[in-house]
């Protein structure tokens, strides 16, 4: 499978390196973009340094996974991902801030991200977003309405704890695998419930 991931400035940077390792273990080809705020929250909560570069957070971040995962500058709008007559499978938006709710929503395009999402959108094309913030102002609600009745799965950074978590690594593998099953790829990152 081809799928775009976009990270963007909202909190949940663990959500993000763990779907992309998901992603990679699944043999999917993964395009990668992540804005300048994206690229500051992972920076910060992956590896606790704010001032990290640009390169040194994509190459820690990426890892291991590099012949897999192809990575885009947010203005790179020469990517496949910018357009419809690209053959992508799905994409995912992890995390997803509310700036890039409400541009999404206005259908205004200020980076990649903005751009394969938009694309997503008029090819009918599975599109996972994940936000995090909350409270959530009514403004909030109804860009994520709009989103919604546009097509976009809205699936909040919010996981479950049915299937007993122990450690926080659990509760990322809940939300990740919630993630890869709109995808429509197997895993077996959280138990189900009713299972044993």
């Amino acid at each position: 499978m081809r799928i775009f991931l976009g990270v963007t400035g909202a909190s949940g940077a663990p959500y993000a390196e763990r779907l992309l390792r998901a992603l990679v273990a699944a043999d999917c080809e993964v395009g990668l973009s992540a804005s300048r705020s994206g690229i500051e929250v992972i920076a910060t909560e992956l590896y606790r340094d704010p001032s990290i570069t640009r390169e040194e957070v994509l190459e820690r971040f990426v890892g291991a996974a590099g012949s897999n995962v192809t990575v885009y500058g947010e203005s790179d709008f020469k990517s496949p991902y910018a357009s419809g007559s690209a053959r992508v499978d799905g994409y995912v938006v992890c995390p997803c801030s509310m700036a890039t709710v409400g541009t999404l929503a206005s259908g205004a395009m200020q980076n990649l991200i903005h751009r394969a999402a938009s694309v997503a959108l008029k090819e009918r094309r599975t599109l996972v977003l994940v936000p995090r913030e909350t409270p959530l102002s009514s403004i909030h609600l109804r860009g994520l309405a709009t989103l919604n009745e546009a097509g976009a799965v809205i699936l909040f950074a919010a996981p479950g704890f049915y299937h007993a978590p122990e450690t926080i690594d659990d509760l990322v593998d809940f939300l990740v695998a919630r993630c890869l099953d709109q995808l429509g790829i197997e895993n077996v990152l959280a138990k189900r419930w009713g299972e044993s």
